[in-house]
């Protein structure tokens, strides 16, 4: 059976290793979650990529493939991973793009260590459309912990909101993994008409792509 790491810092690799499961029945998911230095991931590239090379050193050269499930270890050290370990194959959630041309009022839920990068940067380059980022460094540990609730997710959202009062947002890109927990309350907050994009549906595509499998049935691609 084709094994598969998820690796990540909290309740963000479970609900994409969930979703791994539930698309790609056949292949074997281990869940490789470091809750204890869940901060040093989120804070900054460098720290996020040595933690992540400590971590997964049991696996490499083990498994078919690892995937960051951490938008900020994708954007900045994905590469230099596929480069060090060519032996391996690495995969890692990728931001976004809305899948539809028209102009619309765009907000991305992410960390100040993401927006940091230069892949970010690039990202929002790439969309031509209103942007804003709201940098929510806390709500990913809140996740994690259980302890953010509507109430918070509604005042913080109006206290962003309302510095902006022509932006309307229709669309909102998620940054961060954990922050699929919350689709829901955004769909209460924003209409249950407000798209909602992240990385998921695309690395599962990857995913089946590099293992040149397809789907369910396990059939080669």
């Amino acid at each position: 059976m084709l094994k598969i790491v998820v690796f990540d810092s909290g309740y963000g690799g479970e609900f994409f290793a969930d979703c791994l499961a539930e698309e790609l029945p056949i292949v074997e998911i281990l869940r490789v979650i470091n809750w204890r230095e869940a901060d040093k991931i989120l804070s900054n590239s460098r720290t996020a990529r040595k933690v992540a090379m400590d971590s997964l050193r049991p696996y490499i050269g083990k498994v078919d493939l690892i995937i960051f499930a951490n938008y900020l270890l994708s954007l900045t050290s994905l590469k230099y991973f596929q480069r060090k370990f060519k032996n391996q194959k690495f995969l890692g959630l990728s931001l976004k793009e809305p899948d539809t041309f028209i102009r619309r009022d765009t907000l991305i839920l992410s960390t100040k260590a993401v927006t940091k990068t230069m892949g970010y940067g690039n990202f929002v380059f790439r969309l031509k459309r209103d942007v804003k980022t709201l940098n929510l460094d806390s709500w990913p540990a809140k996740i994690d912990d259980g302890e953010l609730d509507f109430v918070e997710i509604r005042q913080t959202l109006n206290k962003f909101l309302i510095d902006f009062p022509e932006f309307k947002p229709s669309e909102v890109i998620l940054a961060s993994s954990q922050f699929n927990d919350i689709k829901t309350e955004l769909k209460k907050f924003f209409g249950q008409n407000l798209r909602i994009y992240d990385g998921f549906e695309e690395a599962i595509r990857k995913t089946s792509k590099v293992l040149n499998i397809r789907g369910r049935v396990g059939k080669k691609i």
